[in-house]
């Protein structure tokens, strides 16, 4: 497990910048979270899909520069090593299949915000690997949150508990050794 980085906690936010991964409600999020007075650093990472009627606008992403609240980072390539500099990541998704940013970010030994939604909820073990808000609920993500960035033992003991999980259900051998037994029981005999 990745020790945390100095200085206040990070919150890390890192996929394409569509409404529908939930990118407005972790800007909102933030922006109570900053007008309550916590000391967090928020960042966003990804840029936005404008052949997608659901991104986010040019437009939207430099309001929230100006504001100064969340930090736009733009499009990363290296999401491990972006996970390794932050103390919390999120992703308040309406739907996802497996997403793999929060696979990543168990193997990291960062403890999750995430939804409770398909895919997302089957990506971490709830109260032990992370934490799971109903979908576009700012308040319980705020909650959630506010829960993690407040308590660094609580977040160690969830990140150290996802680095375990991710080794145990998602290390690759083991997910290709499962498929080449889907396989095998397909063909049959």
């Amino acid at each position: 497990v990745l020790p945390e980085p100095e200085g206040p906690p990070v919150v890390v936010m890192a996929s394409r910048l569509l409404r529908d991964k939930g990118v407005l409600e972790f800007v909102a999020a933030a922006k109570l979270l900053h007008e309550r007075g916590l000391p967090a650093r928020f960042w966003l990472a990804g840029g936005p899909d404008l052949a997608n009627p659901a991104s986010v606008s040019l437009q939207e992403i430099e309001i929230w520069k100006t504001e100064g609240i969340v930090e736009c980072l733009g499009h990363h390539v290296d999401v491990p090593y972006l996970y390794a500099q932050a103390h919390i990541v999120a992703l308040p998704s309406y739907r996802e299949g497996l997403p793999k940013s929060l696979i990543e970010a168990a193997a990291c030994g960062r403890p999750v915000v995430t939804t409770d939604v398909p895919g997302c909820r089957d990506a971490i073990k709830p109260d032990v690997t992370g934490l799971l808000v109903p979908a576009r609920d700012v308040e319980s993500l705020a909650l959630a949150l506010e829960r993690l960035i407040r308590d660094s033992e609580l977040r160690q003991t969830m990140g150290k508990a996802g680095r375990t999980f991710a080794k145990s259900e998602f290390d690759v051998d083991q997910v290709v050794s499962k498929h080449l037994q889907i396989y095998k029981d397909l063909l049959g005999p």
